[in-house]
């Protein structure tokens, strides 16, 4: 597609969930945004058509890029996992926690659109290795203020972790500095979000302010109301806790405790995302990847997402319309950034179509 063209896509494009005044027939592409009015004076020849069903770009709100297994990444590396995203069509992406910088790939046209938190910031020996600024309380506030300045409008601390004095996941942090932390935060304009597994960390950071929960894996019938009554959101990130019964099995030896722990988390996981839903607790796809998961996982996670009783509409704008919108950047509407997906079939009607996308475009392009 050159620089002059224009791309016009017909078939169903659905701008939002709504069956009927969610769907348009057709969109054009011009100079990289989107219009519904045809383009006059344009030749033939310099239209390139597409059929399908069109969803915004993707919306993977939990995913580390220049982040493995192992801590921070070549540049190299950080472009790969970015196109593997890209392939997949996950366009728009929030990096809750890197080490590395990855500024340069504002700089690239052919690479997604990245969100970033910063740099997790963790207690003291409570978190993976080489991934997190570790502090104690009385640092958070400045490691706060410092990560919210770095970011693009969000920080991520890590709520709770393996205690090894109790042999079970613990809350980090005392209350009045975390609800200190967040506060300068929010004074300085970012949200913050906490990595929490356990059930006794999610009150205390949702009466402290928080915005948001990845994993939530510990919500209760007890929290899940006071998430649903502050509009706390979650980021269930199911594909990640799958992997919980072999990291039981790995732990098991030292921490008998936190194994079965998690392994409890697990087997509850599809009811828990299933009770905040119904709740009404915001809940938005994010796939953990970048840690010790692939990149590209974002069809895994809509799809798990309905497997736990979520309808695939929802599940839908999980990923795309509300996922947006939450994070302040557009969708399919008039003159917005042509990033979109075009895909064979309807994936409302089965959202493992998104495992294979007929074309991706990103910022007006044909990338796929």
């Amino acid at each position: 597609m050159s620089e002059s063209a224009v791309l016009h896509i017909k078939g169903r494009v659905l701008v939002g969930p709504d069956p009927e005044e969610g769907v348009r027939d057709e969109l054009w592409v011009v100079g990289g945004r989107i219009s519904y009015d045809r383009p006059a004076g344009v030749p033939a020849r310099d239209v390139t058509r597409v059929e399908g069903w069109v969803l915004p770009g993707l919306v993977d709100a939990h995913c580390h890029v220049g982040l493995d297994a192992h801590g921070p990444v070549e540049a190299a590396v950080s472009e790969s996992q970015a196109l593997r995203e890209r392939e997949v069509g996950a366009l728009l992406l929030r990096d809750a926690g890197s080490p590395s910088d990855t500024r340069w790939i504002d700089d690239r046209e052919d690479l997604p659109r990245i969100i970033r938190a910063g740099r997790h910031i963790a207690r003291t020996k409570r978190y993976i290795r080489n991934y997190a600024h570790e502090v104690e309380p009385e640092d958070l506030v400045a490691y706060v203020a410092q990560e919210a300045r770095r970011g693009d409008g969000w920080v991520k601390l890590v709520g709770d972790w393996l205690d090894r004095e109790t042999g079970d996941l613990g809350f980090c942090w005392p209350r009045g500095e975390a609800a200190a932390a967040i506060a300068e935060a929010h004074r300085l304009g970012a949200r913050v979000t906490a990595h929490c597994f356990a059930e006794e960390s999610l009150a205390p950071l949702v009466e402290a302010g928080i915005d948001c929960v990845e994993h939530a894996t510990g919500l209760t019938e007890e929290t899940i109301p006071l998430f649903a009554e502050r509009g706390v959101a979650i980021v269930p990130t199911l594909v990640n806790i799958a992997t919980f019964p072999t990291l039981a099995v790995r732990g098991e030896g030292k921490f008998p405790r936190w194994a079965d722990h998690m392994r409890r988390l697990h087997e509850r996981r599809y009811d828990t995302v299933r009770a905040a839903f119904d709740a009404g607790v915001p809940i938005y796809t994010g796939t953990d990847a970048g840690g010790s998961l692939a990149h590209g996982l974002i069809a895994r996670e809509v799809a798990e997402l309905t497997r736990a009783g979520i309808p695939a509409t929802d599940a839908l704008s999980a990923a795309t319309w509300a996922a947006r919108d939450w994070l302040g950047r557009p969708g399919l509407t008039e003159g917005a950034p042509a990033d979109l997906v075009v895909y064979a079939a309807d994936p409302r009607a089965d959202v493992r179509v998104l495992e294979d996308p007929r074309r991706v475009v990103l910022r007006g392009r044909v990338v796929r």
